[in-house]
């Protein structure tokens, strides 16, 4: 069976023109072995367009494309009658051979000096790099050298890229090259979040922006759903084991690739080592290895280089990770309060949390819902940046405790405190009680507030999709009736449809404050 619509002869206009023009005319079972083979059809159209062009037997077929030898059977196979033999050569029938060139028609391109004055661009924004989060920048040639290699080597149109971690930009980089790819960066950095969401609206790419510390949980959302995962993770064996994990169980089938940048110095090829066999603890295999494929601006430990290693799933991979994620992994990075080598808590600031709240410190949490409503005191003095306002946004309806450090920038200044006070207004009421325990520590007291609202209610459910919380908070709040039809069209018109969907917990925190201005 072949397809041929209306009996057109053209359809559109440039590459995507071409493409639908050719599904008019290729076969049914063609159309869906590609589509099947997602990112890794990219060959499988290069033996497509070898079989338009003319003869070719099955060995050159192989041995031009890499194609493995079944692979090609079965594509020749989907041709069906669009496909003829001569001894051991193939070719398409030639009244068919329009459809199946446009459909391995080159993709229109960028120049590569348009594409890098665009990430240089990109750089001139980005936010610092953050020692304590090991952040190295990439430079622009990097930027280009990755997306040109994805896009040579996978077929992005419709694919979904995950960024497991994202300062050096590739979300960005790729889809300004690819703007037919979507992708969702997952990141820790608030200021890198913000970043990459509003640069990516301003260029009209489909880039989605989640909050996610890799040590406690992905967002619901992302899990099992990446064509490709791209990661730039610590160069420790915790943070590759931990990024890794995370990476595996985003991807949405066996087929998926983790593309990996690590980097260690021919001067200590036992480190080296460690990585690499935390890599093959979870099951992988390095299907390619780019060596000094990345470069950047600083870590000249390394060589200020690093090698790109492609890596794919066996059967085990995914149990394997799910283990590897069981162990909350305290210590990943190589410099700051969350890095292998740092010091405990002082006792005596836990003391001081624990008599301000009546409560033992716990392991702090935010990804899940709170069970019960009793006091929480938590020990963030670990904290990255947004663990503070992530667990009272996530927190009970009781006294919650955060033991933090004095310069935390959420409390160091007024102007910190207030914006944190902003975000909690309607759920809690703030106190911040400073310099204990030698002048290093503080401990902010966040005690629930009597007077229900919209505002209240969807700050009791953060885990819940936001869509729904907002609808069912207009309902119970508006002073007349409302039909759930009409909150929900009265919500629809206030938010992004992405953002409705999701949680609002998971959503980068300048997303969440824009959502409760709405709301208010």
């Amino acid at each position: 069976m072949w397809r041929r619509l209306g009996g057109e002869r053209t359809a559109g206009s440039g590459w995507r023109g071409a493409l639908s023009y050719a599904n008019r005319l290729v076969a049914d079972s063609v159309t869906s072995y590609l589509t099947a083979r997602g990112v890794h059809a990219r060959p499988l159209r290069a033996v497509v367009g070898l079989l338009s062009s003319g003869w070719q037997s099955l060995d050159d077929l192989v041995r031009t494309t890499a194609v493995p030898r079944r692979s090609v059977q079965e594509l020749i196979a989907a041709l069906g009658e669009d496909v003829e033999r001569d001894a051991d050569s193939w070719r398409v029938v030639p009244s068919r051979v329009d459809g199946y060139r446009a459909l391995t028609a080159p993709r229109p391109d960028i120049p590569d000096a348009e594409l890098a004055a665009a990430y240089e661009g990109y750089l001139t924004g980005v936010p610092a790099p953050s020692r304590a989060l090991d952040h190295v920048q990439a430079d622009a040639a990097t930027m280009l050298r990755r997306a040109r290699w994805l896009d040579q080597t996978y077929d992005l149109v419709g694919a979904r890229l995950l960024c497991v971690g994202d300062h050096d930009l590739t979300a960005l980089a790729v889809c300004t090259l690819r703007p037919e790819l979507s992708a969702t960066v997952v990141d820790v950095d608030e200021r890198l979040l913000e970043y990459v969401d509003k640069t990516a609206a301003a260029r009209g790419l489909d880039i989605q922006c989640r909050y996610a510390d890799f040590r406690f949980a992905l967002p619901p959302s992302t899990v099992g759903t990446a064509d490709l995962v791209f990661t730039d993770p610590p160069y420790t064996p915790e943070g590759m084991r931990l990024f890794l994990a995370r990476a595996i169980e985003s991807l949405r089938d066996p087929d998926g690739r983790a593309i990996v940048a690590y980097g260690y110095s021919d001067r200590t090829p036992a480190l080296g080592l460690k990585v690499q066999q935390e890599i093959q603890r979870l099951g992988l295999v390095f299907e390619a290895v780019l060596p000094a494929f990345n470069r950047y601006h600083g870590a000249q430990a390394v060589g200020s280089a690093s090698d790109l290693y492609v890596l794919q799933q066996t059967s085990r991979s995914s149990r394997l990770a799910e283990s590897a994620v069981r162990e909350l992994v305290s210590g990943i990075y190589t410099h700051g309060p969350q890095s292998i080598e740092s010091g405990g808590t002082p006792a005596a600031a836990l003391a001081e949390l624990t008599r301000l709240t009546g409560v033992a410190p716990t392991i702090p949490t935010w990804t899940d819902p709170p069970r019960g409503n009793n006091p929480c005191a938590y020990d963030l003095t670990s904290d990255p940046g947004s663990w503070l306002a992530r667990v009272l946004l996530a927190g009970p309806l009781s006294t919650v405790g955060a033991l933090v450090a004095n310069n935390h920038p959420d409390i160091s200044d007024q102007r910190g405190q207030q914006a944190l006070a902003e975000l909690v207004r309607g759920k809690y009421t703030l106190t911040y009680h400073r310099s204990l325990a030698g002048g290093r520590h503080a401990v902010v007291l966040a005690t629930p507030t009597p007077t229900d609202s919209p505002r209240r209610t969807i700050l009791t459910r953060v885990h819940g999709k936001l869509t729904n919380t907002w609808r069912e908070a207009l309902i119970t709040h508006s002073p007349t009736p409302l039909t759930k039809r009409e909150a929900r069209e009265q919500v629809a018109s206030l938010a992004s449809p992405t953002d409705l969907d999701e949680r609002l917990i998971d959503l980068p925190l300048h997303r969440i404050r824009t959502i409760l201005t709405s709301v208010d």
